[in-house]
């Protein structure tokens, strides 16, 4: 049974905020990564490379695979928002949803136009399915088949055939971009982005954990939903605390086995649940800071603008850094290292935010929600 009903009107701050917050993560870590075109300074001096190293370093601790994360946790979620208003109408939302599915397809083939391996949203494409097949189930059968995919249960078989970690494939079709990438033929870039690219990035996925994860990751955001934990009460904050002493206690451990067993099955199984546990200590600081911290609320608050754009900031973001990194545009890569990689990151999301916030003060959609907005609601 769903605990409480969620209205449209009645938008969850704090999830926009988060959802701002992780859009802004995942362009710090792209930003370090050039957009997957991974090209940098050989000159550097000593002193600048030790401090590239050690902002990588951090960046890459604190938001690889978890600002992703977050931002699936937030897909499931919003997707029992969407369910849960259309079934107060009597309606059933899980074909639409598959509509609105192939219309993220076209968004996702538009952003790997410019980013050379892929992109995540066609594995949200193809994972969203589980969401459409669960819509209906009970509530604790679907938090059952979060926790087995959470698990990574083809990670598990992968170890008891193999045990150590066999050759895996995406790198192939990684060189392939990689080569196109250099070349500065737009029409060569873009061609290798739909095709390799696409292959690289699924092929990654399933032979690093993600698949599973993110499956996992949409049906939890589902039950957070459906439980109502992302609204303001003891309850909710009593959880949250909760799930932060718990998680932030396994994440050393989880990661110092995950480095122990880096080359086996067992060290994908293990730096994802590493992962998976430090995104719920991000998501429960975060949370439990927004309720109970004003100071915070009120630094995050223009996160909010920046959240509920989420898609148009994530596309622009890709454009943006092919345009200043790659050869296609500025090719600024071999000359700029990881700190100031981190500064271009901050520059194009305070331009991003300015935007998002002057934007939504005179729209209720960003450009491209407003799209997939109308196109999802089109009279059949």
């Amino acid at each position: 049974m769903i605990k409480q009903e969620l209205k449209l009107k009645d938008r969850l701050e704090v999830v926009d905020a988060l959802r701002g917050f992780a859009v802004f993560a995942i362009l710090l870590v792209h930003c370090m990564e050039h957009f997957l075109y991974f090209v940098y300074p050989q000159d550097s001096p000593t002193w600048l490379n030790f401090l590239d190293k050690a902002v990588n370093d951090v960046i890459f601790t604190l938001f690889a695979g978890k600002s992703y994360a977050i931002f699936a946790l937030l897909f499931g979620l919003t997707f029992f928002i969407q369910q849960n208003n259309q079934i107060k109408k009597g309606k059933d939302f899980g074909y639409r949803f598959l509509w609105r599915m192939i219309l993220l397809f076209v968004f996702a083939i538009i952003n790997s136009l410019v980013f050379p391996g892929g992109d995540v949203l066609l594995l949200f494409v193809i994972m969203s399915v589980l969401l459409f097949i669960t819509r209906n189930w009970s509530t604790k059968y679907v938090l059952a088949l979060a926790i087995f995919f959470l698990l990574q249960p083809y990670e598990w078989i992968q170890l008891f055939i193999w045990g150590d970690l066999t050759p895996q494939l995406n790198g192939i079709y990684y060189e392939e971009v990689a080569v196109a990438a250099k070349s500065g033929s737009i029409s060569d870039f873009f061609v290798s982005n739909l095709g390799a690219g696409q292959k690289a990035s699924l092929l990654w996925a399933i032979e690093n954990g993600r698949l599973s994860q993110t499956g996992g990751l949409f049906l939890l955001g589902m039950v957070s939903g459906r439980l109502t934990l992302f609204k303001e009460n003891e309850y909710n904050k009593e959880f949250w605390r909760n799930a932060l002493i718990i998680c932030a206690i396994l994440f050393a451990p989880l990661l110092q086995l995950a480095e122990l067993s880096k080359g086996t099955y067992g060290g994908i199984i293990l730096d994802m649940w590493q992962k998976f546990a430090f995104t719920i200590v991000l998501v429960s600081s975060f949370v439990l800071l927004y309720w109970n911290l004003s100071s915070f609320k009120s630094f995050t608050h223009p996160l909010l603008c920046y959240g509920r754009m989420s898609l148009t900031n994530y596309l622009s973001q890709s454009y943006i850094g092919a345009l200043i990194f790659m050869p296609i545009g500025l090719n600024l890569a071999p000359v700029i290292g990881s700190t100031l990689s981190l500064f271009i990151g901050f520059a194009i999301f305070i331009l991003q935010l300015w935007f998002s916030n002057k934007w939504l003060n005179n729209h209720r959609f960003g450009p491209l929600e407003a799209i997939w907005h109308k196109w999802t609601w089109i009279r059949k």
